[in-house]
Formats: structure tokens, sequence, C-alpha cells
């Protein structure tokens, strides 16, 4: 599972390291062999194979640029690319963070390149084919900064060993939950910190959210504090899930087998297979609305403003976002397609696992879009607002006090 906003300090060798690798690697030879180009990535899961080989394919079609791609920990990369941008040092193209709103840091210090290669054919970069949402997010005063890296939505995993079949309503997931926990087993494993976010996936089922148009919370109204009672009594009082877990320990109880269900994205499914998991990927049940919704979640892939090669780092975001590379992607990695001209794909179609992810993203959310501080949003009002409530069941209590610190950060007039 994604790891979020942990900055952890570096190694001194391993900052060194990092800091100089300059923005624009040399042009092999003196200006005659083919431009050099980095790129920083945290992708360190079980996708990663699946970056890796865009970066071969692009390298060998493109014999006249030579991509270098370096994997290391979003902390390490969230420690050391701001400065590293800002002084011209780092790669030329990177994903910043798994946080999509990330971007927004970079282009307040003008650290990112406004991507200007855009349109049709397969050396553009495509935003008429990316999901609106998408080119919405990296979008700042009408100019495009950032291309989604990936997309994943969110769906139920379930042990069949535990739960007959799938619930399809979120009555029936959290009747499901209560009656799995049983046994030393937990129903429904949740984590709060260090994750890709599900909580705001069932406040969104029961009718809530946490901040709304106008950038002002709804965390400590009716329907925001209706919409986490029912989770907060069924962890607090029915015991689904233990309270404060990090993503990935959260992962390792269902993947031992010690929970029934468990919300996540399709980076997870290659681990639970391999653990042996008798599994089911099933999508989000159906919300109090009758509708049904998932987190959609996507890492900003962008050009630093200081590259001694701005035409070819946006050949080379062209050719990850290009329809040919998301095809193959998506085919081994079992990500829903980015693109919206591969969502009838046949063979995308076929896949078990691609199929169920896919099927969501019309139904997907981002969390927290372009909302103003954004990540602070989360690492310092929400998530200890979760932490607070499951422990000690106070819903009201706890979103009046998130309530004001989110207003605060995102400058909320009312």
């Amino acid at each position: 599972m994604k790891n979020k906003r942990v900055i952890a300090a570096l190694a001194g060798a391993a900052a060194t390291g990092l800091l100089l690798s300059g923005c624009g690697g040399s042009d092999g030879g003196g200006g005659g062999g083919p431009v050099s180009l980095t790129v920083w990535t945290g992708f360190t899961g079980g996708d990663r194979p699946g970056y890796e080989q865009i970066v071969k394919d692009f390298n060998a079609a493109h014999p006249d640029i030579k991509v270098t791609m370096t994997v290391q920990p979003w902390d390490t990369i969230q420690q050391k690319l701001p400065s590293a941008w800002l002084t011209g040092q780092g790669p030329d193209i990177a994903a910043p963070s798994s946080d999509p709103n990330a971007i927004a840091q970079y282009v307040k210090t003008n650290s990112v390149l406004a991507l200007t290669a855009t349109g049709a054919g397969d050396d553009k970069i495509n935003t008429d084919q990316f999901a609106p949402a998408l080119v919405k997010e990296f979008t700042y005063n009408d100019k495009l900064y950032a291309v989604p890296a990936n997309y994943a939505t969110l769906s139920l995993y379930y042990n069949k060993k535990l739960i007959a079949k799938p619930p399809t309503t979120v009555a029936e997931l959290q009747e499901d939950a209560a009656k799995a926990t049983t046994g030393g087993k937990y129903g429904l494993v949740l984590a709060d910190n260090n994750t890709i976010q599900m909580w705001p996936v069932l406040q969104w089922l029961s009718g809530g959210d946490i901040v709304g148009a106008d950038n002002c919370s709804t965390i400590g109204t009716p329907e925001g504090q209706a919409s986490l009672q029912p989770w907060v009594d069924l962890v607090k009082n029915k015991k689904i899930s233990p309270v404060g877990l990090t993503g990935a320990e959260a992962d390792s109880i269902f993947s031992a087998g010690k929970a029934a269900m468990e919300i996540n994205g399709p980076w997870a499914a290659p681990g639970y297979k391999s653990a042996g998991i008798d599994l089911g990927i099933a999508p989000i049940p159906t919300g109090t609305s009758g509708q049904s919704v998932t987190l959609g979640s996507t890492a900003p892939l962008a050009v630093s403003a200081k590259t001694k090669h701005p035409d070819q780092a946006q050949q080379f975001v062209a050719y990850w976002t290009s329809k040919t590379a998301q095809l193959k992607f998506s085919q081994s990695t079992g990500f829903p397609p980015l693109r919206t001209d591969l969502a009838d794909d046949a063979q995308l179609k076929a896949d078990p696992t691609v199929s169920v992810f896919a099927s969501q993203v019309p139904n997907a959310k981002l969390y927290l879009p372009q909302v103003p501080n954004a990540t602070k949003v989360d690492s310092d009002a929400y998530v200890p607002l979760i932490q607070k409530i499951t422990r000690d069941g106070d819903v009201a209590g706890g979103t009046a006090s998130a309530n004001s610190q989110i207003n605060q950060l995102t400058g909320c007039s009312k």
C-alpha cells in the first residue's frame, strides 16, 4: 500500500547521491550521443515493473534519448526534491509524491514546467483522452503542470474463506463486517495513517464528505457526523478492525488471513495472491444514496522548470501517457487505464482484476482535489480526527475541533 506523508531524514550518503544528479543529464559524449534524462519515482511496490517497462520501451523507440529512472521511497523524494528543483539539481522529470495535491507547492515555487506539448498524436500529451478530473487536478492558472503517472480506483478485497459473497450495499458491508469479526478475525481491516485513504470512501458511502466546493469543512455538519458515526461504532464497539493501523499493517493482517475484507487498490492484488489468500475482488458497495462511490488515486508526473531538455522531457511524458504504453501498463499491473479511449478495450475487459477496477472509474472521486493546503488538511486534521474518534467514540466533539482546524487551513471565511 502506498505510504504517504511520512517525511524521514535521509542518510547522508544517499542524500548526496541524489542531490548530485543535476537536472538535464549530459548529452552523451559532448553532443554526439543521445540526450540523457533522469527520472525519480516512488513506485517501489508490485507495480514497479510496469513503470520500468515504460522506460525500457521508450528508450528502445527513441535512440536519440536515454532515460534513466531512479526508484526510491516517497518520503525520500518529498524530503529532497523541493530544494533540488529550486537549485536546478535533481531529475529532469519526477513523480513528486503519491499525493496529487503535492504538485501545488511546486507550482507556487516555479519549480515545474508548464507543459505545452499537448494535442493529438503519439508524440503529444493527449489531454483530451484523460479523465477530465485528472486534467483539472494538475491545471493551475489555465496551465498544465503535470500529467497523471497512473490512475487507480479502490475496490473491496475479500477472503472467500471468511465471507461467502461480497456485500453489495453499504448496509450489507456494515452487517458483514460485524458478523465476520469472530474467532480472532477482523471483519473489515481499516488503516488510518501512512496509507491510501479508506475512511473518505466510508464517509462518501454514508452521505458525508470532508470539504465542500467552497473549501469549507463539512466534517462537523449533521451529514458529516452521521456518515462517521456508524463506522466509529463498528470499530470501537464491534472491534471490526484494530485502531491506529498503518497501511502496511492493515495489508499484513489481510495477507495473514486474519481479516475478511479490506478496501485497497490494484497494487495490492499480487501480494495477496502470493500470500495464498483465496482472493475475491468486488466493486465498492452502493451507498445510502443508492449509488456507488470510490476513491480515485493518481500520482503526478512533472518536468523540472530548470531541465536543459524541455522538449525531450515532454516527449517522454507524452510517451508515458500514450495509448500504447498505457495499454501495456494496465495489462501488466491491473491498474485501470488512465485514458478514456482504452475503456472499451477487449483485452482489458477480459482481465478479471483490471475489469473490476476499471468499472469503477465513472464512480471515482479524488480526495481533497485542489483544496488549499490539502496535504495538511489530511495530515494535521483528518487523520488525527479518525484516530481520536475511533478510540474515544466522541464523534460530535472530535468533528467540532477538526471542523475549525480544517477551515483555518483552507482559508474558509465562514
